[in-house]
């Protein structure tokens, strides 16, 4: 390959920025649309977090349980980092929803507490929130299917459970995703005008605080003003000027024509782009961020073509996501004027990787929104990148105590 057929210039990651603006808008106006905007109905206090939670953190095959407490100036977490847990048992065929509940109370009865509190659930599957913080689980991902639970509530069923089984009640639950936890995370500084939550890793999401009055598609019943958190599932957007090789990549996944964003940019897909680029060469069948970074970092022991095709991929997943950023800071200004100061609190492993014979993937980024911002006009705006350790507990405690 002696063309870089991955290289995006200024005008095209514009172009990208206002398509993805386009989308955000259309998704705060309906249902059901390529991005769609899930408000969550957990208004977080900025101000005055004061006390315990016990959090629950579920993610693809992990889970973890700490309790997080406010009463200091800096949250504590208790067990440091949480206790830990494989999960990968929840892909059985024929799991049920009271064998989950059993490993999730497992774990819980090993943290010793002597007071009620609330529960904060990170549960990082699609759900639909609903005034009050509880969640409606809309399907399984990730090889799991527990099809009882499909359509049903996520937190009341479990947080009665858990009461049957604890002598010390807890006296309620709030359900939330992953990247709206990273998102509350932020609050934890109040300097900032804005903030918004990022995942890069395995796969990539983003959230914000978006006006109510803008969610137009927002039920007039739910009487909610003021900042509402939206989880916006934009690993679905499908950006202008992918590629033939993008085409194939798609065409070989098991999920045709969604989440085209997130194939192009997240380290499930990364891997899978490279050997989509050489058809007729022979890689290992797994073959994910980690190794396309190992191509990169140690090029003396693979071909030439090989690191430099890495190389452009790991760049354009950089500057996809810079461009998504842009057209997201250029709403969220449309709004309010005054945001000049944005929080972004960004996770996962693609995000913070290294690249070692070049610039990492973080800086690649960030490099790359401030030179779009100022394309935009918007060099007004700065974006702070903050790396928080344990922020999807943080915000999950902050979910919990709201």
């Amino acid at each position: 390959m002696e063309k870089n057929i991955f290289k995006l210039d200024n005008e095209q990651l514009k172009g990208i920025a206002h398509a993805f603006r386009e989308k955000v808008e259309e998704g705060l106006n309906k249902n059901n649309a390529e991005i769609q905007c899930i408000p969550t109905f957990i208004l977080p206090k900025a101000t005055d977090i004061k006390g315990k939670a016990l959090v629950l953190d579920l993610g693809g095959t992990n889970y973890r349980v700490a309790i997080v407490d406010f009463s200091t100036e800096k949250p504590i977490i208790y067990p440091n980092n949480g206790w830990k847990k494989d999960m990968s048992i929840m892909k059985s065929p024929g799991y049920t929803r009271e064998e989950l509940f059993k490993e999730l109370a497992d774990l819980i009865v090993e943290i010793k507490r002597e007071e009620e509190m609330p529960i904060g659930y990170c549960f990082s599957y699609p759900t639909e929130s609903i005034p009050g913080g509880d969640a409606r689980l809309l399907r399984w991902t990730k090889g799991v299917d527990i099809r009882e639970m499909v359509g049903q509530f996520v937190g009341k069923p479990l947080l009665d459970y858990l009461n049957e089984k604890n002598k010390i009640r807890f006296t309620g639950v709030k359900v939330l995703n992953d990247t709206i936890a990273s998102l509350f995370a932020g609050l934890t500084d109040k300097s900032y005008d804005a903030y918004i939550g990022l995942i890069v890793g395995t796969g990539t999401n983003m959230a914000t605080f978006i006006p109510s009055d803008k969610i137009t598609k927002l039920d007039p019943e739910c009487h909610v003003q003021g900042l509402i958190p939206v989880n916006l599932e934009s690993g679905n957007f499908y950006p202008p000027f992918l590629t033939a090789v993008d085409d194939t990549v798609d065409a070989t996944s098991d999920s045709l024509g969604k989440q085209r964003f997130e194939k192009a940019v997240s380290g499930m897909y990364l891997g899978d782009i490279l050997k989509a680029a050489f058809p007729l060469e022979e890689f290992e069948e797994k073959f994910d961020a980690r190794k396309l970074t190992a191509i990169m970092n140690y090029p003396d022991i693979h071909k030439d073509i090989y690191v430099q095709v890495a190389h452009w991929i790991y760049n354009r997943s950089a500057q996809l996501v810079a461009a998504s950023l842009a057209g997201l800071i250029a709403l969220l200004k449309s709004y309010n004027r005054d945001i000049h100061r944005v929080c972004l609190i960004a996770e996962g492993s693609l995000f913070w990787s290294e690249s070692r014979k070049d610039k990492n993937y973080n800086i690649l980024v960030m490099e790359k929104l401030q030179e779009l911002l100022r394309e935009l006009e918007l060099e007004d705006v700065e974006v702070h990148i903050n790396s928080m350790d344990n922020a999807n507990l943080i915000g999950t405690g902050i979910a919990a105590l709201s």
